[in-house]
């Protein structure tokens, strides 16, 4: 069951903003690790040369990491930032 927010959600609300990055961060993660394992796995049962594969996994690792960083560290979340 999703969680339940005690007000009007909106954007300008820092709690609110904080809640949404982190849900669509874990979707990334969520999609990241579906696509990836999908297609690992295909690569070793089709025994297949994608050389595009590592460097696929490792940019858009790179990807989901800036997005942990920008999340945890860089977003503003407090009262007195301004959204336009």
């Amino acid at each position: 069951m999703p969680p339940r927010w005690p007000r009007q959600p909106t954007r300008q609300d820092p709690d609110y903003r904080k809640l949404d990055d982190r849900m669509n961060f874990a979707v990334h993660v969520a999609i990241f690790a579906v696509t990836n394992s999908g297609l690992w796995f295909f690569h070793n049962f089709r025994k297949a040369t994608w050389e595009w594969l590592p460097w696929l996994t490792l940019s858009w690792l790179v990807v989901v990491l800036a997005h942990l960083i920008y999340i945890s560290a860089i977003a503003n979340y407090s009262k007195t930032s301004s959204i336009n």
